[in-house]
C-alpha cells in the first residue's frame, strides 16, 4: 500500500515542470532509499526532530519541528510531503499547527495518515485499541508487547507512548486541510488510511 501511495505521489510530481523542491515533513532518509526514488529534477529536503551522525552529514537534511518550520519562508517549496506523521505530533492543537505549517511552506501538499475508524489500530495492532480509555491503553502496553511497541514495563512510560499517537477522523483531517482533495486507501473494502492533497487542480 505504501508503494502504491508513493507511485501516486510520483505521478503527481511528474506533472510539474522544471526543478521541483520537495520537503518531506517528519520523514526519513531511509524512506527515500527504500522507495528507490531518483529524479534529477526533484530536490528533496527531509525535516525531522533528529537524525544520527551519518544522516546529519547528508545533503538536504534539516532538524526541525513539523509544528514550527520557522526556518522556511512562505511557499519556499513546491511540494510538502508527509507520510504517517501528523498522528504523532501531539494533541489536535498540535496537529492543527503542523497542518498550518505544511500549507504555509509549500505551494502544494500530499499528506497521508491512518483512519481512526479502521478496526485495527495500525501502531499497536489491537482491534479497537484507539477507542479504549487512555489509562486502559497504557496499562496494556505496560504489561504486553503490542504491535510495533515493546512492553513499556512501567505505567508512566506506557502512558507517554500511547498518548503520543492520536489518530484522525475523516472530518478532523478535512478541517485541517479544508481546500484539499481526499483520497481513501482501502484494505478489504474498508478505509485504512487517508491521503489529502492540494495544488494539482
Amino acid at each position: 500500500m505504501r508503494r502504491r501511495r508513493f507511485a501516486r505521489f510520483v505521478e503527481l510530481l511528474e506533472r510539474l515542470d522544471g526543478d521541483v523542491r520537495v520537503i518531506d515533513v517528519g520523514g526519513t532518509l531511509e524512506f527515500w532509499t527504500m522507495m528507490v526514488f531518483s529524479n534529477a529534477r526533484v530536490h528533496v529536503t527531509v525535516l525531522n526532530l533528529g537524525f544520527d551522525d551519518a544522516e546529519r552529514r547528508a545533503a538536504h537534511v534539516v532538524i526541525g519541528d513539523a509544528r514550527d518550520m520557522h526556518q522556511f519562508r512562505d511557499r519556499e517549496f513546491d511540494v510538502a510531503f508527509s507520510n504517517s506523521v501528523i498522528e504523532h505530533v501531539g494533541t489536535y492543537a498540535d496537529q492543527k499547527r503542523m497542518a498550518a505549517e505544511v500549507r504555509r511552506v509549500a505551494k502544494r501538499y500530499f499528506v497521508q495518515t491512518p483512519n481512526k475508524h479502521f478496526p485495527i489500530e495500525p501502531h499497536f495492532l489491537v482491534p479497537g485499541f484507539q477507542f479504549l480509555p487512555l489509562k486502559v491503553r497504557a496499562l496494556l502496553l505496560a504489561r504486553f508487547d503490542l504491535g510495533w511497541y515493546s512492553r513499556a514495563g512501567t505505567y508512566p512510560l506506557a502512558l507517554e507512548q500511547v498518548a503520543a499517537v492520536r489518530l484522525l477522523t475523516k472530518r478532523e483531517l478535512c478541517r485541517l486541510f479544508p481546500e484539499g482533495r481526499l483520497y481513501k486507501e482501502r484494505f478489504l473494502g474498508l478505509t485504512k488510511s487517508f491521503v489529502v492533497y492540494h495544488g494539482w487542480d
